[in-house]
């Protein structure tokens, strides 16, 4: 079992930043994969990024260029920066977790909301 604890979510005007956090229970060694998803209102959820421990790294195609997700396995922490926020980017951002043996998790995600 893996918890994880999520932090940073909020509210900012387009073009603005912020960056999530989640941190893991288990140690990075028996992660497979630590990621973030999205559901927006109204829609399914979708990955927004997602960081393997063999070094591979996709994004959404919406957000390539503007977030970034990167990784501190010594704190089992995955981060999600942000920039250039655009309205349709508002979201209950999730943590994603793949452990070693394949289960995965997911943190009780955070609330992203651009708004002027």
């Amino acid at each position: 079992q893996v918890q994880l604890v999520e932090s940073g979510g909020g509210s900012v005007q387009p073009g603005g930043s912020l960056r999530l956090s989640c941190a893991a229970s288990r140690s990075s060694s028996s992660i497979r994969a630590m990621g973030w998803y999205r559901r927006a209102p109204g829609k399914t959820r979708e990955l927004v990024a997602l960081s393997r421990s063999v070094g591979t790294i996709n994004y959404a195609g919406p957000v390539k260029g503007r977030f970034t997700i990167s990784r501190d396995n010594d704190k089992n922490t995955v981060y999600l920066q942000m920039n250039s926020l655009k309205p349709e980017d508002t979201a209950v951002y999730y943590c994603y977790v793949q452990s070693s043996r394949m289960f995965d998790y997911w943190g009780q995600g955070t609330q992203v909301t651009v708004s002027s």
